[in-house]
């Protein structure tokens, strides 16, 4: 099975950068929507992760013709019955931002004491084929919710989202061990291995 070209159905730029730089060892060419003049805005409105990757790989597989690459991926809090969940990107509204989220996630948070505030990140990652044949993987990575927002770097949650065996958020850790341990990143690899089967094996 030949794959040439892989488009990423997502417009969120640090998401891109991170998909790229973790299938760089993978010889074959991925490109943004923008880098593809793909314009796709797909709404994620399914019942899971798995449903809303499917989704959003579809409509870009059938707007190009080409091997489309889509995750869903969220923020799983057990105090909140496992909110945001599906809405982690609108969980403040429609309109919401990074920020309007995570600001909303720490006040219905604050009276939660430490050993409660257990939370993971999850990621479904979906890699679909013009003819409908599809090569799926999963990543998960566990940790808790802070009280407040601590480091400058990541997007998302990242700023509140600890890690205890390094003692810090998403937001402070070096994209290089980020890009090892986050659910995206072990749904990647997951995915480059199978690549790279495909295209070396």
């Amino acid at each position: 099975m030949k794959i040439d070209t892989i488009i990423i159905a997502s417009n969120n730029q640090g998401k891109i950068k991170e998909i790229k730089d973790i299938l760089a060892p993978v010889n074959i060419q991925i490109l943004s929507l923008k880098e593809a003049n793909i314009s796709s805005h797909v709404e994620e409105d399914m019942g899971s992760f798995k449903e809303n990757a499917i989704k959003k790989a579809k409509a870009v597989c059938d707007l190009s013709g080409k091997w489309a690459l889509a995750d869903d991926s969220g923020l799983v809090v057990e105090a909140l019955g496992g909110q945001p969940g599906i809405f982690s990107a609108r969980f403040a509204g429609e309109d919401a931002d990074d920020e309007k989220n995570r600001k909303k996630l720490l006040n219905m948070m604050r009276d939660i004491p430490p050993e409660q505030r257990k939370a993971y990140f999850y990621c479904y990652i979906v890699l679909l084929a013009p003819d409908g044949y599809m090569i799926t993987s999963e990543g998960r990575c566990d940790g808790y919710i802070t009280y407040e927002e601590m480091g400058d770097n990541g997007f998302g949650y990242d700023p509140i989202f600890w890690i205890p065996e390094y003692k810090k958020t998403f937001a402070q850790l070096d994209a290089s061990i980020k890009n090892t341990i986050s659910h995206r990143a072990r749904a990647l690899k997951a995915l480059k291995d199978k690549l790279l089967y495909y295209t070396e094996g």
